[in-house]
């Protein structure tokens, strides 16, 4: 087995690695003058089974062909089975038709890293779940409700806690967040999206007075709907609002904005790597390179990677 790496969040894969206690594949990921990636794999990896380790955020069409290059490098290296591990799958949001003549760009990455010549997907919270329906390949969806759970345990009184979808479309995976949690209360935060990255918060379906509240969401983005849901939950009677989400891609002036709301803290997972602006207001990193380490063994070991979840 080897683990390879792009540029997209080395702090990760070198905890992955060090969790594994191997080392990375020797390795350059660089560019030419003219911004094209290039990529030169420097030890033999015929026969070997690979694990590429390479998230999609920002900028994601450079990420994004930094994993596809580096999956046609070593199916051309003659590795034996080539897994695109992909923390954060970008163009996940856009996983059906809205509106008329709009793309899929879910089901086209999922083509692209096929065709590369990936052999297997591993990923961490899907926005969709169909999106494993995308791939023709098999492919592993990892969820990061168990390290969120452990989290929570050890450092909240969880006697008064409600986990809060900050909408309809999350109930799923708060519902599963919440049965980790002795099947804490689960509440509902109903909105209307006017346009994409705005959201105005309609209503709260479920008791939160007196309640310690936790939002718990796959992407924090803009942050606008954590905020609104925060201020809503205030307003109905919680005592504190705090967020939990698995992709902190926190776009433009998000960090500003969860720092003069309401949210006493934010949490986010290192499926992207945190930036210093956010590191140093207030967000708080958790690390799921055990969850990724294990699961990438179990992978190569041909042994159960649902049973993590048990």
């Amino acid at each position: 087995m080897k683990i390879m790496t792009g540029n997209a969040n080395l702090p990760l894969a070198e905890d992955i690695a060090s969790y594994l206690e191997m080392p990375l594949t020797d390795a350059s990921v660089r560019r030419f003058a003219d911004e094209e990636v290039f990529v030169e794999i420097h030890e033999n990896v015929r026969g070997e089974d690979v694990f590429v380790i390479q998230s999609t955020p920002a900028p994601a069409n450079d990420n994004l062909m930094e994993l596809l290059i580096m999956i046609d490098a070593l199916k051309r290296s003659s590795a034996r089975r080539i897994t695109a591990v992909v923390p954060y799958y970008g163009y996940a949001r856009q996983d059906r038709k809205p509106g008329p003549r709009t793309p899929i760009s879910a089901k086209l990455v999922a083509n692209l890293i096929t065709t590369a010549g990936a052999d297997r997907v591993l990923s961490v919270d899907l926005h969709a779940g169909q999106i494993q329906g995308f791939f023709d390949i098999p492919t592993d969806n990892l969820y990061g409700a168990p390290v969120m759970a452990e989290d929570i345990k050890a450092r909240f009184d969880i006697g008064n806690l409600t986990i809060v979808s900050p909408d309809v479309g999350g109930v799923v995976r708060a519902r599963a967040l919440a049965k980790r949690l002795d099947n804490a209360p689960l509440a509902i935060v109903d909105k209307r999206r006017e346009r994409a990255g705005e959201s105005e918060v309609m209503n709260i379906i479920g008791d939160v007075d007196g309640r310690f509240c936790i939002l718990i969401d796959d992407i924090v983005d803009s942050a606008g709907t954590l905020c609104n849901a925060a201020a809503a939950l205030t307003e109905a009677g919680a005592s504190k609002a705090l967020a939990y989400c698995t992709h902190g891609v926190l776009s433009g002036g998000a960090v500003a904005r969860v720092q003069n709301s309401v949210l006493e803290e934010l949490v986010i997972t290192d499926s992207i790597q945190l930036s210093a602006d956010a590191s140093s207001n207030g967000v708080r990193k958790l690390t799921i390179a055990p969850l990724l380490g294990e699961a990438i063994r179990r992978i190569a070991d041909e042994s159960s990677v649902s049973s993590l979840f048990d």
